[in-house]
């Protein structure tokens, strides 16, 4: 463990710049609100059966150390700390609304009985095992990738009788990461891709890395599974799908996926203002009430899940990031290794900012590099609320090795498969042609 928190806070020391540095105190060049966060990082990776209290201990002193010494972003003291949480609390809000909808929803889909009837479809072998997580991998490219890896969760529940494997978890998790890496409307970081006039065809690169590192971490979890707990053969007799819920499952995701879509194209201001995508799915949900109820049961865990991941988003963008290293191929693969213990959003934000990168490696890199640590994405920290038994680094590293295996891999395949290609975020419009003055007139010729 104290390896890997060395390497964590080589990893954050990535994100620190010499100005950065300067405007307060430092450790090796590395400000103390890294050195912070690593250490917050550790606790959760030692004490994983007090995930939360660490977390909250951990913003705790990044907040008061910066009271204290180095302010805030937007200012100083109380008036910074509200400036900050002002520009902070719509992603904060939609996360937590996401987070709690998706759970309810993932719920909903176990409860139609639909999974129950997959094993009519699926190889009852290892091979059903990886089935299952190329349909996540599917639904991730068009789903937010939480949704995917719930419902993702919510069929290995039911086909493997409630006895899932932590590497088959790990895998879930990095097959929903990996499939939004290709997709502008599969995941938040591509989204903002997308909205910053990156094109979508620049994106869909990234699914050459995530294809490849589907096969690289699908077949091993998958003979960890079948091994572990093998699929259900054959359907229970009697099951019957609901068709309403089903209907409900559906109803959620349309409003998702629309909510989505409609505002980047048409409000992509306003939602830097407003949780347009996590009320649109809470409104669903209510709507849905009068004909069936959700199981409220499994909130009070959500809850405490989303906080610890809002947690740790809230510390991040706390640290003195104003610039990434210098685009490269090398320096876009480390960010990955950094998105599994940093919000790949603000990484997102200050890449576009900064520019020079290929957008289809970028992509991938953050979208998929989360996978390696149950609480590197959104999807895991998810996934680990229905499985509490993943909120383990050491368990999740233990097994679910072949992730981070999959991610070298899958970028090595993109650099030699594709080769970078760094572009503007926007296309630049020609210049117009100079003007050419007109030609004098000719000298009269004496006749």
């Amino acid at each position: 463990m104290i390896d890997a928190a060395s390497r964590t806070l080589s990893a954050l020391s990535l994100l620190a710049s010499p100005a950065a540095a300067a405007d307060g105190p430092a450790i090796a060049g590395v400000p103390i609100e890294f050195v912070l966060f690593g250490l917050t990082l550790l606790g959760v990776a030692l004490f994983h059966h007090h995930t939360l209290r660490v977390a909250l201990l951990g913003l705790a002193s990044i907040t008061a150390y910066k009271l204290a010494f180095t302010g805030f972003k937007h200012g100083a003291g109380l008036a910074g700390l509200g400036q900050h949480l002002g520009h902070e609390w719509v992603i904060l809000v939609n996360l937590f609304l996401l987070l709690l909808g998706f759970g309810l929803l993932a719920q909903h889909f176990e409860k139609s009985e639909i999974p129950l009837v997959l094993p009519r479809f699926l190889p009852d072998d290892w091979k059903g095992a990886f089935v299952m997580l190329v349909m996540v991998f599917v639904l991730s490219s068009f789903l937010d990738n939480i949704a995917a890896a719930m419902i993702g969760g919510a069929m290995a529940h039911t086909l493997f009788r409630g006895r899932v494997h932590i590497g088959y978890l790990a895998a879930i998790v990095a097959a929903s990461n990996a499939g939004g890496a290709g997709s502008v409307v599969g995941d938040t970081t591509t989204t903002m891709m997308w909205i910053a006039g990156v094109s979508p065809l620049a994106v869909l690169e990234g699914f050459v890395g995530s294809g490849v590192a589907l096969f690289i971490f699908g077949i091993p979890a998958s003979f960890q599974q079948h091994r572990h707990s093998p699929i259900v053969k054959d359907p229970p007799a009697g099951v019957h799908v609901d068709w309403v819920r089903a209907g409900i499952v559906a109803l959620v995701l349309v409003a998702a996926i629309g909510t989505n879509v409609v505002v980047n194209l048409r409000f992509a201001e306003a939602a830097d203002h407003f949780p347009f995508i996590g009320a649109a799915v809470w409104v669903a949900l209510l709507a849905s009430l009068a004909v069936r109820k959700p199981d409220w049961k499994i909130l009070p865990e959500s809850v405490k899940g989303s906080i610890f991941l809002l947690s740790l988003v809230t510390c991040a963008s706390m640290m003195p990031v104003d610039k990434l290293p210098a685009a490269s191929p090398v320096t876009t693969m480390g960010l990955g290794f950094v998105s599994a213990v940093f919000d790949n959003i603000p990484l997102t934000a200050l890449a576009l900012k900064q520019g020079g990168y290929d957008w289809g490696f970028l992509a991938y890199a953050v979208g998929f590099g989360g996978s390696m640590i149950w609480f590197g994405s959104s999807a895991g920290v998810a996934l680990s609320n229905l499985y509490p038994e993943a909120k383990s680094v050491g368990a999740w590293l233990r097994h679910g090795w072949h992730v981070a295996i999959a991610y070298v891999v899958g970028y090595a395949a993109i650099a030699f498969i594709v080769g970078w290609h760094p572009t503007a975020t926007r296309a630049t419009p020609p210049e117009p042609p100079a003007a050419v003055a007109p030609a004098p007139p000719a000298p009269a010729t004496a006749r």
